[in-house]
């Protein structure tokens, strides 16, 4: 079943003006109950231009984007809860608050908060370590917080925004892995960008790989190996097919930025 549909959607900063900028143009794109969905494209396409408007922290310019049949005009993190590559954690704030936070701002009672907290906490692995503080955690532990957070407002879908990009290769991948299966589990829709191949391969059923700005969808790619997986599945015949597929598009797309940079500057 569709969730989220978003239907001719332009984003242009500064419209109107000399800095008039288009960010993303005509994009259409559904995304469905239970299903992970990774975005691609070169730096600057309006990949997290369109990620924000998914959530409502930005107004299209033009279309809509509709979230179980209701157009989205402000954030709700009950339908879309946000996850960013900052983990943005209090870091006065033990590890169970923090997990319990973003319930405390959608106007939950603290007892309530610190209740899913916990259950969170434990979901994602950290049991153990709620009453440290964020300074006591390695990065990928600070970004299961954060994950941990999202998921306690129940949301019906993820957001996230380059989640993993403040992480070195070797951790994301171990916890790319055990991630995979907690959102599986976890049963919401995923939408993440990403810059990197093998997380937008490893992760998703689906890829969205978005041209040279003015970001457009310029293919969308399913992965048939079913969810979660194992790192084995990185050394397939199908993996490595659609990564050598991908690598070729984005030279492309980038290729197309640059040219399009060039234009611009010689004008």
């Amino acid at each position: 079943m569709t969730q989220l549909t978003v239907e001719n959607l332009t984003v242009t900063y500064g419209a109107n003006t000399t800095r008039e900028l288009v960010a993303c143009e005509n994009i259409d794109l559904t995304i469905k109950e239970g299903e992970f969905v990774t975005i691609i494209g070169p730096s600057g396409c309006g990949k997290s231009t369109l990620l924000h408007t998914m959530g409502g922290l930005i107004a299209p310019t033009k279309g809509r984007i509709r979230f179980d049949g209701a157009d989205v005009t402000k954030p709700n993190p009950r339908d879309a809860a946000f996850v960013f590559q900052d983990y943005s954690l209090f870091p006065w704030k033990s590890v169970e608050e923090n997990a319990g936070m973003g319930l405390r701002f959608a106007g939950a009672s603290k007892a309530e908060s610190i209740r899913e907290a916990k259950a969170q906490l434990e979901f994602v692995g950290l049991k153990d370590f709620g009453g440290r503080y964020p300074r006591e955690l390695s990065g990928g532990m600070q970004q299961r917080v954060a994950i941990a957070r999202a998921l306690a407002l129940q949301p019906k879908m993820l957001l996230m925004d380059e989640p993993f990009g403040a992480l070195d290769e070797q951790t994301r991948r171990n916890l790319g892995t055990e991630l995979s299966r907690i959102l599986g589990e976890a049963g919401q829709a995923v939408v993440m960008i990403t810059h990197s191949l093998d997380e937008a391969i490893f992760w998703a059923d689906r890829i969205v790989v978005m041209s040279a700005r003015p970001g457009r969808i310029a293919e969308e790619i399913t992965v048939s190996a079913p969810r979660p997986r194992e790192m084995e599945f990185m050394t397939t015949p199908e993996f490595q097919d659609i990564r050598v597929h991908l690598f070729e598009q984005l030279e492309i797309h980038q290729r197309e930025a640059a040219e399009r940079a060039s234009a611009a500057t010689v004008v």
